[in-house]
């Protein structure tokens, strides 16, 4: 039995899901968001809740079952809330700008990095080494934090590169005389 699947997912007030040819859409304050419907799963939306059931014991369908719930509550939060995730920049020089549609990455290569940013996603920059990404789409937000981190990955000597705010950078000790 799946704990995580048995809970029923709770809609607040101002949100509307609806399920239609194989999509659940679930409109609220921020937007809306949609996606496709497993057949190995049922699902119910009662009055402020909607509930995940598999269709059979299989193992298939007891793994899509807690997945599927997670992914239906991440459509909630995210028309709600929202998601962010935050990047710090560390290093000699190294700094980012938020112009429009476009992040400037200066990273120490020879040339600067000119990031565009994915429609549905919100940049930020509110000093020259933290990057503020946010967003409705919690898979979109972390696509788009790996993308940019991936440019200067922290390396373990120094500690110089972007990483995720809270992330720990295994550090080693330098060569020796």
């Amino acid at each position: 039995m799946s704990r995580t699947g048995k809970k029923a997912i709770t809609v607040p007030n101002g949100v509307t899901a609806n399920m239609a040819d194989g999509q659940l859409s679930v409109k609220g304050p921020k937007g809306t968001l949609s996606m496709p419907l497993a057949d190995e799963v049922s699902y119910e939306i009662g009055d402020g809740t909607i509930s995940v059931k598999p269709n059979n014991e299989t193992k298939r369908a007891r793994s899509f079952w807690g997945m599927q719930r997670t992914l239906i509550q991440n459509l909630v939060t995210g028309v709600t809330e929202g998601f962010s995730k935050t990047l710090e920049i560390t290093g000699v020089g190294y700094r980012a700008t938020a112009q429009g549609k476009t992040l400037k990455l200066q990273l120490g290569y020879s040339h600067d990095v000119n990031f565009a940013v994915p429609e549905g996603i919100e940049i930020k920059t509110p000093d020259q080494t933290t990057v503020e990404i946010s967003g409705i789409d919690k898979q979109k937000v972390g696509q788009v934090a790996a993308e940019i981190r991936r440019w200067r990955k922290p390396e373990p000597y120094k500690g110089k590169g972007i990483k995720y705010r809270g992330e720990y950078i295994f550090r080693k000790e330098g060569k020796k005389k």
